[in-house]
């Protein structure tokens, strides 16, 4: 990686940016000599009308409505996308056809009446190659390749759901618990298997009690009642026995228990269930009341349950053999570690706090399937021979990839990766070659999510290295090699490469400078890249498979409006860090009236803090930031220098980079401010006591901390939908960093702003949304309580009453900045 040197960002170029037309080979010429000067230039003013916060705070529509969920059509010739309507929430759908020759491509928007031909960004592909299937508002469709004729296979009000090739040639589809096939040849639709989350039933019961038997021996009619539902019953299982049209596949899983996964193998006979305790998310959760309702009363709208209410559980992995109808669970007491105490240094520490010992006491842990988006944790071989689950500790300390022995009916670790931190949610992807018992899978291990491969009975090989972060794996049809997406370069710039499976030779493929996202085509020829700048919001391109193929752009959305704004580019610069090696990346914003090494009169600054912890936000490409991207531009033409730093936490760097904040968030990222604030002073020509913070929900959560435990850092600061005590946010983010509160009260303590409200020295905004999902407007009613019973004054508070944890009304966004706005130029 790239170190202690500050590097300038490549921008979109001017051609671009006025609206008119150039070659992406041409723009990526003049951007690729930009993008590691190591000095600093001078700020890219692109001309055109000043940005207003008016403007940046607006519906995003006036940016264009750029272009979503785009996917291959079965051709590999066809791309789809969806466009957002001008002044509605409701989508629309385009494909393009890419003709030979031109790169002039028109968009067609495709008509409501024939949204199902288009297919799905989720279709499946037989292993044959002759047909495609995909669902279409819960109906299965089936589209023959060669000749390209659709055949809608079911027609009803269900929503059938994982589609599923056979070996057999059978579609498999499932529709809520119960799982079917389709002959394609005949169009018959037959049930595998139904499963009942109930306890298998008993038949008619025979009297037990003394009285119960007395009356069928007393009461003639009650014996003959019980002698025909009897007779019934047998007669029922008979013709289930000896007649062959009846489906009889019924399979009890048990009651009170709730299914995670259903998974059937591609020969049909075997089927991986994962079950546990039914439970809810809003089990032991809490109310939100919507003071601004429908109907005009009070609203008591139900919502998720805290860390510190959550209960321990584990789920069952069970094996079924469809044609004996058996079931087994499979015991976890095979996989390395399952009973290790791994908390047990953390116990020790906080049981001595309060006088007391611990010892280590080993016992089974709860283990449960990973649950990934968009990635299955249940993965089956081609020939349904082996099965592969991925499965992790409820304590979030061990991932295991593990496979089935079913002869021996027990679970087989191939891998486990263990962290004394916690092991990521993200960089998860596994799965199976497509024609040998070889496992592929993304791991940490090294200290970066790379590529593994592991044969059944073999060793594990990597064939990524580096410090660079790997993600979004897909295997070729041949086994030959596996794409993926990966900051090689620079942490913030990603393209698209190959790994040879056997070899481990990387190529390049992509060379756009930026954020770019793949789909491989259908034949794999193609990839339909999604990619973007920092200046400009992202199109899609498609490009050949190739050494840094020249990309075509094949969407143009982006406003005539936009173009015409004047922006300033921030650069991205290598903050040297006073706690690591590593530096902190960070975007600057330098005034438009910036000269490089000024000694006048100086600077007045402010630092913005990402939100979600781990996130990447100084990349080169467009940010989910877009109206802070605006409000900095803003910012930086008033004469403020704006810094966006990567601090540590943050995604993109690595798994010490990731884990630097476990039990004690808000240490390390200040210390990453202290020594962005530094740099801008010794750097940027910037007042040490004209410094101001901001930033939103982990953001706000930072300027707490700033403000609260390095008071003399900042001079204000605006806290926006903010965490203040981490024991009332979420389960499955929390845990992860601070364990749980009743193992370690410790981290909480430390880590949550509340407990250092008494700090508090200079300027604070809090801005909160009172219908806040995600964190609690009780977090800011709990903090502001505490901030008065603690007497301080420089504190203001302001609510939003419809507003969820991502604003949605233009008008709240205004207000929102115009605050924070008065803030830094009253105060700085």
């Amino acid at each position: 990686m790239i170190k202690q040197s500050i590097l300038s960002i490549a921008v979109a170029s001017g051609l671009l940016l006025t609206g008119c037309q150039t070659t992406h080979q041409a723009a990526q010429s003049s951007e690729s000599q930009q993008v590691f000067q190591s000095v600093v230039a001078t700020p890219v003013d692109f001309g055109g009308e000043n940005i207003t916060l008016e403007q940046a705070m607006a519906h995003p529509d006036w940016l264009g409505r750029q272009p979503e969920s785009a996917f291959w059509g079965a051709d590999s010739k066809t791309v789809i996308f969806n466009r957002k309507q001008q002044g509605s929430e409701l989508r629309d759908t385009f494909s393009v056809e890419l003709g030979a020759s031109s790169q002039n491509f028109t968009a067609n928007q495709v008509l409501l009446s024939q949204l199902h031909t288009v297919g799905a960004q989720d279709a499946i592909y037989s292993a044959d190659g002759k047909y495609q299937a995909y669902t279409f508002e819960g109906n299965i469709f089936l589209k023959t390749l060669t000749s390209g004729v659709i055949t809608q296979l079911t027609h009803s009000s269900e929503r059938e759901s994982s589609l599923q090739f056979l070996l057999s040639g059978e579609l498999a589809y499932r529709i809520d618990n119960t799982i079917y096939k389709i002959d394609l040849e005949t169009g018959r639709s037959q049930e595998i298997v139904k499963l009942h989350l109930n306890d298998k039933p008993t038949g008619v019961k025979e009297p037990s009690t003394y009285i119960a038997k007395e009356q069928h021996k007393l009461i003639e009619f009650v014996a003959l009642q019980h002698k025909n539902k009897v007779d019934a019953q047998a007669r029922a299982e008979q013709l289930k026995e000896q007649n062959s049209t009846l489906a009889n596949n019924q399979i009890y899983l048990g009651k009170g228990k709730q299914l995670f996964e259903v998974s059937l193998s591609p020969k049909g006979d075997k089927l991986v269930v994962v079950i546990g305790d039914k439970r809810s998310w809003r089990d032991e959760g809490d109310i939100m009341p919507n003071y601004v309702s429908q109907d005009g009363h009070i609203e008591s709208v139900p919502a998720r349950r805290k860390v510190a209410d959550s209960k321990s559980h584990s789920s069952e992995v069970i094996f079924i053999d469809l044609k004996t109808q058996t079931q087994t669970t499979l015991a976890y007491d095979t996989l390395p570690g399952f009973d290790e105490d791994v908390l047990s240094a953390v116990k020790k520490e906080n049981a001595a706090r309060e006088g007391k010992t611990y010892q280590a006491n080993n016992q089974p842990r709860d283990i449960n399937l990973l649950q990934q988006r968009g990635s299955d944790a249940v993965q089956w071989n081609s020939s349904g021979d082996q099965v592969a689950l991925m499965l992790e500790a409820w304590d979030n300390k061990d991932r295991w990839i593990a496979t089935i022995d079913f002869d021996a009916q027990k679970l087989v670790s191939q891998h486990r990766l263990h962290d004394d931190a916690w092991v990521n949610y993200a960089h998860n992807d596994f799965g199976w070659f497509n024609n040998s018992d070889t496992l592929y899978y993304l791991s940490e291990q090294s200290g970066y999510s790379h590529v593994y491969t592991k044969p059944l009975q073999g060793k594990a090989k990597q064939l990524t290295k580096g410090q660079f972060v790997v993600s979004d794996l897909t295997l070729s049809k041949d086994d030959s090699h596996i794409y993926f997406k990966a900051n090689i370069d620079h942490p913030g710039l990603y393209e698209i490469y190959r790994v040879n499976t056997q070899t481990g030779q990387r190529v390049q493929l992509t060379d756009l400078d930026g954020m770019t996202d793949y789909i491989l085509s259908p034949d794999e020829t193609q990839l339909l890249l999604t990619h973007s700048k920092i200046m400009m919001p992202q199109e899609l391109y498609v490009a050949n498979v190739a050494p840094k193929a020249t990309a075509t752009r094949v969407t143009n959305t982006v406003s005539e409006e936009f173009l015409n704004k004047k922006l300033i580019a921030p650069k991205i610069v290598a903050v040297p860090s006073s706690h690591g090696e590593q530096p902190v990346y960070a975007k600057v914003y330098y005034p438009a009236d910036y000269v490089e090494g000024e000694t006048g009169k100086k600077r007045k600054a402010v630092i913005f803090n990402h939100g979600a912890g781990y996130l990447q936000n100084s990349h080169m490409g467009w940010s989910v930031y877009f109206r802070e991207f605006m409000f900095h531009s803003l910012l930086a033409s008033e004469g403020y220098v704006v810094m966006d730093m990567d601090y540590r936490a943050s995604k993109g760097y690595g798994r010490d980079w990731r884990t630097a904040i476990y039990r004690h968030m808000g240490k390390p990222e200040v210390e990453d401010l202290a020594d962005g604030v530094k740099w801008m002073v010794e750097n940027a020509n910037v007042d040490q006591q004209a410094v101001g913070t901001y930033g939103g929900s982990y953001g706000g959560f930072m300027t707490f901390m700033a403000l609260f435990t390095q008071p003399d850092l900042f001079k204000a600061g605006a806290a926006i939908r903010p965490v203040t005590d981490w024991a009332y946010y979420n389960r499955g983010y929390t845990s992860n960093i601070l364990n749980h509160p009743d193992v370690d009260p410790i981290a909480y303590e430390r880590s949550s702003p509340i407990y250092f409200a008494e700090g508090l020295k200079n300027e604070l905004l809090i801005n909160a949304p009172m219908l806040d999902d995600n964190v609690f407007f009780q977090d800011v009613v709990r903090l502001v309580q505490r901030l008065i019973e603690l007497e301080k004054t420089g504190f203001e508070t302001a609510i939003y009453p419809v507003e969820p944890h991502g604003f949605r009304q233009p008008s709240s966004w205004l207000d929102e900045y115009r605050r924070i706005h008065k803030l830094f130029k009253e105060h700085l």
